[in-house]
């Protein structure tokens, strides 16, 4: 009888990481921004609205969608939106969230301001 307490709390262990996105905040020219766990900047697209990408084929292509495990949960600001093919992607306060392929290391943000101010780096 013992082990079923260290199992319960094993297992709420294993539930309590899938709670919050894979997010840190990381140190750039532009101050505090988001990143993914990998340290790479995320930003939002001005054109999503309602809780919905509108980033795909050629648009996904540069600026791969932060997503999110089957399993994973929100958590505050951080939503999950459902994608046309029926994959989840990361959002905070409503505006999914993406990668941009130009950047090579953490603390990069060349996707800032692009496309006449549609692309911008997101905030903690």
């Amino acid at each position: 009888m013992r082990t079923l307490p260290l199992t319960i709390a094993i297992c709420l262990a294993a539930s309590a990481a899938f709670a919050a996105p894979p997010v840190k905040e990381v140190d750039t020219a532009k101050g505090k921004v988001l990143a993914g766990e990998n340290g790479m900047t995320l930003y939002t697209y001005k054109d999503d609205h309602g809780g919905m990408s509108m980033c795909y084929d050629d648009c996904a292509k540069n600026w791969p969608p932060f997503m999110a495990e089957a399993s994973a949960k929100a958590d505050g600001a951080y939503t999950i939106v459902d994608r046309k093919d029926g994959a989840k992607q990361w959002a905070k306060d409503g505006m999914p969230l993406y990668f941009f392929v130009k950047d090579k290391k953490m603390g990069d943000i060349t996707g800032d301001g692009l496309k006449k101010g549609e692309w911008n780096v997101a905030k903690p």
